[in-house]
């Protein structure tokens, strides 16, 4: 997702969908699965494309035919209704997790009730009483809509810098 910098944004929506993000990192924290999926719009495409390690400068290195994550709201509500079962043992015990949001920037999109928006993330999370601690990061690209008068993510394309992944499983929401 690239910006046009000559395009502006009310510092109201700017702050609007910071808050947002910062509840919704909260809700991811706090193991709120079910209010998570309240701030996905039915129609959402989520997904995770894999990195690869390309030589050269400026060329693309993200993956077109492999992702990590292709979901649907439908897939979404599935994982997390797995996660209230008993048969969630990757979540047994739960983790510790964080999702620390930054550098978010904020721009409209064509429609004039969606943004455009990109964040960079760092997740991480421990288990149990061991040391380790996993982490994760890199870019998330938005889309996010206003529908009668709240902020729904529409797409969320979730770009990580690492090629290779070294958290134990992918169980979780970035």
């Amino acid at each position: 997702m690239e910006f046009n910098v000559q395009m502006k944004i009310s510092p109201e929506v700017e702050l609007e969908i910071t808050r947002f993000l910062h509840k919704e990192a909260y809700f991811l924290d706090h193991r709120k699965y079910k209010e998570w999926l309240e701030l996905l719009d039915e129609d959402i495409e989520y997904r995770m494309p894999l990195r690869e390690t390309v030589e050269g400068v400026g060329v693309n290195d993200i993956a077109r035919d492999s992702s990590f994550y292709e979901e649907t709201k439908l897939s979404l509500t599935t994982r997390v209704n797995r996660l209230y079962t008993k048969s969630a043992w990757v979540e047994n015990p739960a983790t510790r997790q964080r999702h620390f949001i930054s550098n978010i920037v904020v721009e409209p999109a064509e429609d004039p009730n969606e943004y455009k928006v990109i964040s960079y993330f760092l997740y991480k999370r421990s288990r149990g009483s061991t040391h380790v601690i996993e982490e994760l990061f890199g870019e998330r690209n938005d889309i996010i809509r206003k529908i009668n008068h709240e902020y729904k993510i529409v797409s969320r394309t979730i770009i990580p810098d690492q090629t290779v992944i070294t958290t134990m499983n992918m169980s979780m929401f970035l």
